[in-house]
Parts: structure tokens; C-alpha cells; sequence
């Protein structure tokens, strides 16, 4: 026969068990609506390749519930001043296509930068689709390249 204060205990223990299994539950971080990208960038990823000593690297955090991208680029052994930059795609690796965004100038090294991308570019970014590329008077084309990955 149980006593009222067994019953009690009983209770009590499961009731611990109730609380303590929901804070086994992951409550969403801040930081969830965020993506971050990066890359890095040289002449073998231009398509066609470029020769160059040059290379870069760009990192990138899009807000994805308000579509602001914000992005901080630095290179370095360029054949010359950059005379452009710009996001292209949407593209996949070794495909080309046309400029998405492009930076304001002067741009030089290190650069940042931030905009607000329509639905379909941020979706196209985090498909992996966007690809940034710096040119020179070299390479009107674009010296150095690389594809916009999310770092997860």
C-alpha cells in the first residue's frame, strides 16, 4: 500500500523527468537565420584559367530573414591595380555567367561591402551558385575567382 508521501516521491520524480528531458531539446540559437560563406580565390579558378601569383579570399554572412549580405574581401599579387569586382552567377563551379552585384569602387584590398539581395540571389547564394572574381587591365576577364561556399 502506498502512502501519500510515496505518492508524492512518485510524482515528483517524474515530474523531474518531464523538465529535465525538454532541456535535452536544442532551443534555436540566435544565430540561425545567418549563413555563412567563404572562399578562396586565384587565377586557376577563372574560367578560362588565369596565370598569376595572385590570390584572395572573401567572407561572407547573409541574414537570411532579411536578405543582407555583408561580405569583407582581401587579395594580394595582382598583375595591377583591380580596375573591378563583382558576385556573378547564378553558375556552378567552372561555369560562367553574368554580374549579380557589383562593388562600388575604388576597390582595393582589404574591401567591404553589403547589400540586399532580392529572394531569388540569396537563394541562388545559398545554392552555392555565386561566384566573386577580381579583374585587372591584364584580365579585363578577371584574374582571380572563386565560388561562395557555406560554411556550416
Amino acid at each position: 500500500m502506498r502512502t501519500a508521501s510515496s505518492s508524492f516521491r512518485v510524482l515528483a520524480a517524474a515530474a523531474i523527468l518531464a523538465v529535465s528531458g525538454c532541456s535535452m531539446m536544442q532551443p534555436q540559437r540566435e544565430d540561425d537565420h545567418l549563413a555563412a560563406f567563404s572562399t578562396r580565390m586565384t587565377g586557376m579558378n577563372e574560367v578560362p584559367a588565369v596565370a598569376t601569383t595572385a590570390t584572395g579570399t572573401v567572407d561572407a554572412v547573409l541574414d537570411k530573414q532579411t536578405n543582407l549580405l555583408r561580405w569583407k574581401m582581401s587579395f594580394n599579387n595582382l598583375s595591377g591595380p583591380a580596375t573591378m569586382a563583382h558576385f556573378h552567377g547564378p553558375a556552378a563551379i567552372g561555369a560562367n555567367a553574368g554580374v549579380v552585384l557589383p562593388f562600388k569602387a575604388p576597390v582595393a584590398s582589404p574591401y567591404e561591402g553589403r547589400a540586399t539581395l532580392t529572394a531569388q540571389q540569396a537563394a541562388d547564394l545559398l545554392a552555392g551558385k555565386w561566384y566573386v572574381n577580381v579583374h585587372t587591365a591584364k584580365n579585363p576577364a578577371g584574374e582571380i575567382r572563386g565560388q561562395m561556399i557555406e560554411r556550416k
